[in-house]
């Protein structure tokens, strides 16, 4: 037997089921099971919690509740095999490594250089947000002492502490989920609430840290002495961290950074020393009486966060921590949280007096400060008092510890687990109750169109980027259609919104990533994509493209999970009333002697996808094989018919007027089939012939024959000529039968399985053809109402956000 009454002895593996022993009553099984079971429930509300639009914190903690005895632990057949009580403390074990490892990736994912610059509005949310809800606290405390038994034994000072920090806690992480969850980073509420947070984080450990100095002297020799060294050591070994620490982190971070791809073993060492290190001052705190998760936590924030190093360990380990070994340290939460004991009306009363007063103090600190003091307008003050309310895994760990240090009890413990579910619960659904908007008809009536005034007469483009080479391909394509009609004053006849898309997941780096983006203010000079210095450059490039006034450029940044992306892309479009949104491709290709496909991911597909079939204005999707402007540039512009080579057409007239670029039209007329509509092929001629007499001898111009035999073929010709830089293509065209025939045949596909492109425009976006011009594809959309899609704001070069642009 692995463990039984009358022999304590646990061992770890059994020799199986058959000898004839109880897997489940030895250490390792038991944990693999224990393991397994959380994971499962966890993931499994949190699937059912998804329709709710709650964080994943949520269903952690709710599956550690069920998991205790206030569930499934009240059957004692369960307990005994699953969660008997001599696995508690291995279990314990094994979570607090998670726990410890999770709290430096808090710390990495802090940048102290940019609380320290987010501006007094911030810093007095934060401080009304932390001091108020402790104002209140004293009461709470009060009334607590008086109404539960055997808490009173407990110092008042010890304990209000706890109750304070954790009335007072906002949740970092959990807020900058339900900031991107509800469509919010980008706005001024979601700036100052990531901010704010950022402070109370801080604020929190460093009371966190008091509480637990003064309890720890308490439970040790009642000597307030002991409370004082354990103070004073812990005020040494943050300044130890700075001082001496950090700049060898700093020189650490910098060899990492600048060592390539050439010294993989000294950055395997750098990353594993690093790991050491993580237990090694988590050991430290323990030792000194805080808690190893302090020591985790000032690691983490001592660590360079500018360039790759941070991110390196970021990536390493937050999948194994976050995804496996942090669901065991909310099953262990779940354990002690027996809501059983809370029973009669007297103890769910003050349920409510709790949770009615953690509510208040965050949210009436934030509100009036908002309001009186930051010039914020009250509906998005009040929205910002709420999602200051959030807690989560932080708000566990302060009343674990409290329970741990015999300052809160069983009642006092679940009735502040219930708290923090339940502020953290109603935050979306008032956030979005605050922030709903007008309905559609009140919304067309205030967006309603207005004449343009000369001055207002220009192109409006909406670009989309994901990285540096979607930004080098945009501004070459934005400067193929600049007019240079008024080149003398360098005035442009295009305004250009440049929207970077960041994808926001459940993964602790995508709130680095977002920080990054957003520190510098404008969305393109930090570093989003790790280890790519030259998105500095990209940033610069845009700056300085429309400070030579070539084109007037709004820089804007869309930061949600892909499968809301398209609704950022489409909202923008529709209120900024452009005629063409400039989408790249899901798929790129180096061609350096062979010809390489890179793919960004079939989610960046689906984004495509639903913008093109959504939007109400011109979509363009570039595929890019090497798109440049400066030497000159060689333009086919693809005809066949129809209202997207229409457009095409339309788009390539204006490269004509650009001295640099050389455009050739070639037509394709497929003569006898009825598949063509004839009132379109007459809106053809008329287009084919108002375009030449525009363009008259700037363009060249052929026609050829379109027959099921020769037209792939021919097509194909062009685009592996080398004679042309870009090819501009409609999207969706009407083929013959035959002709469709020989396209699916020559892909080798079917319809179903590209949505983005037609067939034709899909066969020039295939690799392994060997084209190699770019490809503009063209969508028109007739359509030009106007939608209620959710927000992506704008912002401008210092930082400030415009939603009036």
């Amino acid at each position: 037997m692995g463990f039984n009454e009358t022999n304590p002895i646990i061992k770890t593996s059994s020799d199986g089921v058959w000898q004839g022993e109880p897997t489940l009553h030895y250490a390792f099984p038991l944990l693999i099971i224990q393991t397994t079971l959380v994971v499962f429930l966890s993931r499994l509300l949190a699937f059912l919690l998804k329709p709710l639009r709650q964080p994943k914190v949520i269903a952690e903690i709710l599956a550690g509740i069920m998991l205790g005895p206030s569930a499934f632990g009240r059957n004692k057949t369960f307990t005994h095999w699953i969660f008997p009580s001599w696995s508690t403390p291995i279990l314990e074990c094994v979570s607090s490594i998670g726990l410890l490892f999770f709290l430096f990736l808090i710390g990495l994912e802090l940048d102290l250089n940019t609380i320290l610059k987010s501006g007094k509005k911030a810093a007095g949310i934060a401080f009304a947000g932390i001091s108020l809800p402790f104002l209140f606290s004293i009461g709470v405390t009060f009334v607590l002492r008086k109404i539960i038994k055997g808490i009173d034994s407990v110092g008042y000072g010890e304990f209000f502490l706890f109750i304070g920090v954790s009335l007072s806690i906002t949740a970092f992480p959990v807020l900058a989920r339900i900031l991107a969850e509800l469509r919010l980073l980008t706005t001024q509420v979601g700036e100052i609430a990531m901010a704010a947070a950022a402070f109370n984080d801080v604020a929190a450990w460093i009371l966190l840290a008091l509480a637990v100095a003064l309890a720890g002297g308490t439970t040790a020799h009642h000597s307030p002495l002991i409370s004082l060294w354990v103070l004073l050591s812990g005020i040494g070994f943050v300044i130890f961290m700075f001082l001496i620490i950090r700049p060898i982190m700093i020189k650490v971070a910098q060899n990492y950074s600048s060592g390539g791809n050439n010294n993989n073993i000294v950055e395997e060492s750098y990353i594993c020393l690093t790991l050491v290190g993580v237990m090694l001052f988590g050991f430290t705190t323990d030792f000194i009486g805080i808690h190893a998760i302090f020591g985790a936590f000032i690691f983490g924030l001592v660590i360079p966060k500018n360039g790759d190093f941070s991110g390196r360990l970021i990536s390493r380990i937050e999948d194994f921590v976050s995804g496996l070994l942090l669901p065991l340290y909310f099953a262990s939460s779940g354990i002690k949280t027996d809501i059983s004991q809370i029973h009669g009306v007297g103890a769910w009363g003050l349920v409510v007096l709790v949770v009615s007063t953690a509510c208040a103090g965050k949210v009436l600190g934030t509100f009036i400060v908002g309001i009186m003091f930051c010039a914020i307008p009250m509906r998005e003050a009040l929205a910002l008092g709420f999602l200051m309310n959030t807690k989560g895994l932080v708000e566990l760990i302060v009343l674990n510890i409290g329970k741990e240090k015999k300052v809160l009890d069983d009642e006092t413990f679940a009735i502040l687990v219930i708290m923090a579910l339940f502020t953290t619960f109603i935050t979306t659904p008032i956030v979005m109750a605050i922030n709903k908007k007008p309905s559609s008809k009140e919304d067309f009536q205030l967006e309603k169109p207005q004449k343009k005034t000369k001055k207002q007469n220009n192109l409006q483009i909406l670009a989309c980027l994901r990285g540096p080479r979607d930004a080098h391909t945009i501004i070459n394509l934005i400067e193929s259609l600049r007019s240079d009609k008024n080149n003398n004053n360098y005035s442009s006849d295009i305004k250009l919104y440049v929207m970077r898309l960041v994808e926001f997941t459940d993964r602790l780096s995508s709130i680095t990533m977002v920080q990054r983006t957003r520190k510098n203010g404008f969305p393109f000079i930090s570093g989003v994509l790790r280890g790519d210095n030259s998105t500095d450059q990209v940033g610069a490039a845009f700056e300085a493209y429309s400070t030579l006034g070539r084109v007037m450029v709004r820089p804007a940044m869309a930061i949600s999970c892909l499968s809301d992306l398209h609704e950022d892309i489409i909202h923008v479009a529709e209120k900024k009333r452009v005629e063409l949104i400039i989408l790249p491709c899901y798929k790129y290709w180096q061609i350096e002697g062979n010809e390489v496909e890179i793919h960004a991911g079939q989610g960046w597909k689906m984004v495509n996808e639903r913008v093109m079939s959504r939007a109400t204005c011109s979509v363009a999707v570039v595929v890019d094989r090497g798109l440049q402007v400066n030497n000159g540039m060689r333009v086919c512009i693809v005809f066949f018919g129809g209202v997207d080579c229409c457009k095409a057409l339309e788009i390539g007239s204006k490269m004509v007027e650009h001295p640099a670029i050389r455009v050739t039209l070639v037509r394709f007329i497929h003569h006898g089939s009825t598949n063509f509509d004839e009132a379109q092929r007459t809106l053809d001629d008329i287009t084919i012939s108002e375009f030449k007499m525009k363009c008259g001898k700037q363009i060249l111009y052929a026609e050829k024959e379109a027959n099921n035999y020769n037209l792939v073929t021919e097509v194909l010709a062009i685009g592996k000529s080398g004679e042309f830089e870009l090819m501009i293509i409609g999207n969706k065209v009407k083929f013959p039968q035959g002709i469709m025939a020989k396209l699916f045949d020559e892909q080798h596909l079917n319809e179903k399985n590209n949505s983005e492109f037609g067939p034709m425009a899909n066969l020039l976006a295939s690799s392994g053809k060997g084209i190699t011009s770019s490809v503009l594809v063209i969508q028109q959309h007739a359509s030009n109402d106007i939608g209620n899609s959710k927000v992506a704001s704008f912002v401008d070069g210092s930082g400030n956000i415009d939603n009036n642009v």
